[in-house]
């Protein structure tokens, strides 16, 4: 923003002053049962725009300019609300309350075990049948610093087959520095499990037309968790050293996923936790994504103690998105910040057990950057 003003003198003279981030709202489209779903856009001085719904929490754009300033989406996703009610791969979506796989879609808590539904290789993944991503979120604006979209939802006891009414709330804020910041927060009236993260699957080459594989991605990790046919993990934290999950120094994603692997094979390529270098609980960084012929850069850092990993293996071109594009085999990667896999069932890995009383907190913040 430009601002005249007048000096002692009187001299007229100009003064740019940056302009603080906005939310804006359009309706996105109606449900079955008519209830309206609303788009948010945050948009930025650098005129960054991340635009998100109602529905699932969903990411449905995040515009970005590339070296040359031309704009482009660089996550996968549609135009219109209908999709987002079909089957899809979660793209852009919340996920709770439990993102990523519980063995057999079981886990004992204080002595009572719990049965989920299993949707995913007889394991239960990403919350169920009607996960997160798949509920109306309240939300409202809340005025700070900058502007903050509030995503509120309280999942009732044993939605899902999960014990206890769990409180959530995702606050999502767009800075002037190109950050997206998303601060996940629960409560729980009784003892329950909780892992959220959000699923969106990004490809900075813009619009999700070509294969990730000439990504340059960096992970901040020493070890990754090895896992059985059924994608679960052994238990094991093995070291990445000496292994195609070695991301340490930044690596074209293409260059070892055809290795000949057994951990390949059972992902269809990358679909694995690495253990995140540094503290849990504070924020560092964790991946580091470069597209060479744009220039486009995402730094993702967060409190999690895990980061999944997904190189979008699954896409097979049966799903059409924005502007008419198919999104065909690994047109798409996923980072998704979390406590690991199947930890209910593993005492040894980071808890994941909310109690009445605690409160449940985790910060990831998306950096967007450009260079030559």
């Amino acid at each position: 923003m430009i601002l005249l003003s007048c000096n002692n003198e009187g001299e007229v003279r100009e003064e740019v002053q940056e302009s603080t981030p906005t939310i804006k709202q359009t309706t996105f489209g109606q449900m079955p049962d008519g209830r309206s779903i609303t788009q948010y856009t945050l948009a930025n001085a650098n005129d960054l725009a991340v635009k998100i719904i109602n529905y699932g929490g969903i990411i449905t754009s995040i515009a970005a300019p590339d070296k040359e300033g031309n704009m482009e989406d660089i996550v996968l996703g549609f135009e219109s609300l209908a999709p987002y009610l079909d089957e899809h791969p979660y793209f852009g979506a919340m996920i709770g309350r439990y993102g990523n796989r519980i063995a057999k879609g079981k886990f004992e808590l204080e002595g009572e075990t719990y049965n989920l539904v299993t949707n995913n290789m007889g394991n239960h993944l990403h919350g169920g049948e009607k996960g997160f991503d798949k509920v109306v979120w309240e939300a409202e604006v809340v005025e700070d610093t900058i502007p903050v979209l509030r995503l509120s939802y309280l999942s009732p006891h044993m939605e899902e087959g999960y014990p206890g009414n769990l409180e959530v709330t995702i606050d999502c804020s767009l800075n002037n520095a190109d950050e997206l910041k998303l601060t996940y927060r629960a409560t729980t009236d009784r003892p329950t499990i909780v892992n959220l993260t959000n699923h969106s699957y990004f490809n900075l080459a813009g619009g999700g037309r070509a294969p990730i594989l000439d990504h340059q991605l960096m992970l901040n990790a020493d070890r990754f968790l090895p896992v059985d046919s059924t994608l679960i993990p052994t238990g094991e934290l093995r070291t990445v050293e000496g292994t195609p999950f070695d991301f340490r120094e930044p690596t074209r994603i293409g260059l070892r996923i055809e290795a000949d692997n057994r951990q390949l094979q059972y992902g269809g390529g990358y679909d694995h936790c690495w253990v995140i270098n540094g503290e849990p609980g504070r924020l560092r960084l964790a991946a580091r994504v470069h597209e060479p012929e744009s220039g486009r850069v995402l730094e993702l850092e967060t409190t999690e103690p895990g980061l999944q990993f997904y190189s979008g293996n699954f896409l097979d071109g049966s799903i059409v998105g924005r502007d008419s594009v198919t999104y065909d085999y690994r047109h798409g990667l996923c980072l998704e910040p979390e406590h690991f896999p199947d930890s209910p069932n593993r005492p040894d890995f980071p808890s994941v057990v909310l109690q009445p009383g605690e409160k449940y907190e985790t910060v990831t913040v998306y950096r967007f950057l450009v260079e030559e």
